[in-house]
């Protein structure tokens, strides 16, 4: 059975079609996979995220709150509402301090404790990470001039 010019056009215009669908949805596919998500403690608190979603939480290094054994270290994180307790095996960044700004990628773990995979401390001390200085505006804890307010 010969097939004619228009039939195998329209094979060929939806092979296309369905390799181009097919490409799309690949890279939606990757995309998803790459999505971090930003969430304060307060966030956390309200809305737990399940322990195989991959998110970076931001706010201020809770003063007292660091603790170190070898190359395992805990620290808390807050937003001056709420506390979420973090852990993270390696070697901290040089400027990371109590009271400053840090954000922390990785997954929260079934006993509550965010398991970092990375941490990121503020550059400068006019910096500090653009979600974290929204987390803290958002929460009324955030005085111009990029410095935390005081309580």
């Amino acid at each position: 059975m010969a097939l004619t010019r228009k039939t195998r056009r329209m094979y060929f215009i939806g092979l296309g079609l369905l390799g181009l669908f097919g490409g799309a949805a690949l890279m939606l596919s990757a995309f998803q996979d790459n999505l971090v998500f930003f969430r304060s403690p307060s966030e956390i608190a309200a809305n737990r995220p399940s322990p195989t979603q991959r998110l970076r939480i931001g706010g201020l290094v809770e003063v007292g709150s660091i603790a170190k054994t070898g190359e395992n270290v805990t620290f808390s994180v807050t937003d001056n509402e709420h506390v979420l307790k973090v852990s993270y095996k390696g070697i901290l960044p040089d400027l990371f301090k109590e009271g400053q700004g840090v954000v922390a990628e990785g997954t929260m773990g079934a006993d509550g404790v965010f398991a970092a995979r990375e941490v990121l401390a503020k550059h400068d001390e006019n910096y500090m990470p653009r979600e974290v200085a929204d987390a803290l505006k958002k929460s009324g804890h955030w005085q111009e001039g990029g410095a935390p307010a005081k309580e």
